[in-house]
């Protein structure tokens, strides 16, 4: 490869502590682009069926796509992916910042981390020489002091690192893996690295990423960005308030998540958590690579008890710190959101977990002694907090939520299932389904579990009619609607790759030829439209043979008790919720629209259609093709 890649993959083996540089074919750039189709590829070729996914057979692998690194605006994004500690599927988890396109120019498009290291060590590339180094010094501490740390060893403050916090190192399957003030969330991905006894990766590069025309490159960019510049909401809007807009988006369609999902629609905390509230709040922005929106917002707390907490919480920080847990205090989520980055805990997951305890604990399920003292009604900003800590080092209640819901429901008991809210064992994001069903069918059957990164239906929620007009109330046409809106995003976002945002707000409705045009400038291939949507499904298929082959089935494309049975009480969804009957019959489209037999798994045809072989393989191995 000579253009858009560095044509190399750098393989890292933790247990002997050697590496070794791979070269990458055509006919893998052009089958699955980069990124996610890089991570999703190895990892099924790779990782064993069964493996634990904590044990040294687990890889965690880092991809890039061939717009990282280049003058393309919002590309600086990776892929991180493992097999999930928290779900026993597909962990994959998209991050932006600077170290992605740091990895590119130190000579790589993806980075694998296989086996275990004895002792505590963090991994250090310059320029394609690679050393392993203690991180004695580094572990314990948290994921800001270890960057800084670092850095000071090195002797270079301009040097990129991805890092676990003591979250990882105690194993929580709720661990992420953060570089600067961005996370790879989600998945439990920072126990993984925290099995593997890696601290963090430390990366410094100055190879240029070459470019096959760049008078092509010129023009396709140009008309990239002026479909960002006539876009209603990217930079009037979007560059200005970040994604905190979504709480009132959320809130006037009565979607947006209250008390553990019991609450929905009957309180809408726009006041205290919407754009006015986070705007008062905000000292600057932080941008990734190359990118002209800018929509982190960096917000400051100034006085009262959290005085000094200074963090970057989008959305979904509002939410489960927020309306999951019942708290107002913006104050509180600032600081929440702080202390996970410095810890290594997904905010999500974390926020959730915590609004599940405190709904068993206002029905008694959990009681004082099991939270010692600790008053966890809906609500108590105090107890949010002091319980990220103990989650982190599993400390006493902390101990038994550290690793989610379904874990923790397990543990306790006494029903406690029931107030769960996860699918395959990765929690709920911000978003009531039971309003907007397109999104609910994406939360059954995202290969990662309960994700909206993975299909997002803009649709619904932005009311946005592409590729048509939808209701979100209804059920009849979201399994092809899910279908389109899993592979575009997967092929012109994870892969190339490129900020999801821009999909939503600039150009849907030219994804695939926009993202087919940078393509084919940066690398010279010869994608088309419709190549670039066969990447999507091509990937898509893969995550669900790997999903198959260790053991998910039919029965694991559900959703929780609370939105197959409860209608929502209050809001602009009222009276609504997904039966049971609805969820079936979504599915039964779904997998009519994939190809695939109705209890979800990929026929032989569908995967020799899109040249998956070796999943044909593994599926008959594993009795699942007849």
């Amino acid at each position: 490869m000579k253009h858009g890649y560095m044509g190399k993959f750098l393989r890292v083996n933790l247990t002997d502590k050697t590496f070794v540089e791979e070269t990458i074919s055509e006919k893998l750039a052009k089958e699955f682009i980069g990124g996610a189709g890089f991570g999703l590829k190895y990892l099924f070729d790779e990782v064993p069926a069964k493996s634990n996914p904590l044990g040294p057979h687990n890889k965690l692998i880092f991809s890039v796509g061939p717009l990282s690194g280049t003058s393309a605006p919002c590309a600086s994004r990776m892929a991180v992916t493992a097999k999930s500690p928290l779900t026993g599927a597909v962990g994959m988890s998209l991050t932006g910042g600077y170290f992605p396109v740091e990895l590119k120019f130190a000579g790589y498009d993806a980075l694998i981390i296989e086996g275990k290291s004895d002792e505590p060590v963090y991994i250090w590339i310059n320029n394609g020489k690679v050393s392993f180094r203690s991180a004695e010094k580094v572990w314990g501490t948290t994921s800001i002091d270890c960057q800084q740390l670092i850095k000071d060893e090195l002797n270079d403050q301009n040097i990129r690192i991805a890092c676990i916090g003591p979250a990882g190192e105690n194993q929580s399957k709720l661990a992420c893996i953060i570089n600067e003030r961005r996370a790879a969330g989600r998945k439990g991905l920072g126990a993984v690295m925290g099995a593997k006894n890696l601290k963090a990766i430390a990366i410094r590069g100055s190879q240029p990423v070459p470019v096959s025309s760049e008078s092509q490159f010129n023009q396709a960019k140009t008309s990239m960005q002026n479909a960002m510049k006539e876009s209603p909401v990217l930079y009037s809007t979007f560059a200005h308030t970040g994604t905190p807009l979504v709480v009132e988006v959320t809130s006037g369609l009565g979607i947006f998540p209250a008390k553990n999902w019991s609450e929905t629609g009957v309180t809408t905390p726009v006041e205290s958590l919407g754009v006015e509230a986070n705007t008062a709040k905000k000292v600057g922005k932080e941008h990734c690579y190359k990118c002209p929106v800018a929509c982190s917002q960096l917000k400051l707390v100034r006085e009262g008890a959290y005085a000094g907490a200074m963090s970057v919480p989008e959305f979904e920080a509002m939410y489960c710190f927020g309306g999951q847990t019942g708290v107002n205090n913006l104050d509180s989520i600032i600081a929440a959101d702080r202390l996970c980055d410095e810890l290594g805990l997904d905010t999500m997951s974390t926020g959730v977990t915590i609004g599940f305890a405190m709904e068993l604990y206002e029905k008694g399920i959990l009681t004082n002694e099991d939270t010692n003292g600790t008053k966890l009604n809906f609500g108590n900003h105090e107890a949010m907090v002091r319980l990220i800590s103990e989650m982190a080092y599993r400390r006493g209640i902390g101990a038994v939520l550290a690793d989610g819901v379904k874990d923790a429901a397990a543990k306790i008991g006494k029903g406690a299932e029931k107030y769960a809210l996860h699918v395959k064992g990765l929690e709920l994001p911000g978003y009531d389904v039971r309003g907007a069903k397109a999104h609910g069918l994406n939360y059954a059957t995202a290969y990662t579990g309960a994700d909206h990164n993975r299909g997002y239906a803009f649709q619904e929620i932005f009311g946005i009619p592409v590729p048509e007009t939808i209701d979100r109330f209804t059920p009849d046409g979201k399994g092809k609607l899910t279908k389109w809106n899993q592979d575009i995003r997967t092929a012109t976002c994870d892969c190339p790759t490129m900020c999801a945002f821009l999909l939503d707000m600039a150009f849907p409705a030219t994804a695939a030829q926009n993202a087919a045009d940078m393509l084919n400038a940066v690398t010279g291939l010869n994608f088309t439209a419709a190549d670039i949507e066969k990447v999507g499904e091509r990937v898509n298929n893969l995550a669900r043979a790997f999903n198959v082959r260790e053991g998910f089935t039919r029965d694991d494309d559900s959703l929780p008790e609370r939105i197959l049975t409860e209608p929502l009480k209050e809001g602009g969804s009222k009276g609504h919720y997904i039966s049971k009957a609805e969820l079936n019959q979504m599915l039964d489209e779904y997998y009519t629209e994939r190809g695939w037999t109705a209890q979800g798994v990929p026929t032989r045809q569908k995967l020799l259609e899109l040249s998956l072989e070796n999943a044909v393989a593994e599926l008959e191995k594993a009795g699942a093709l007849s």
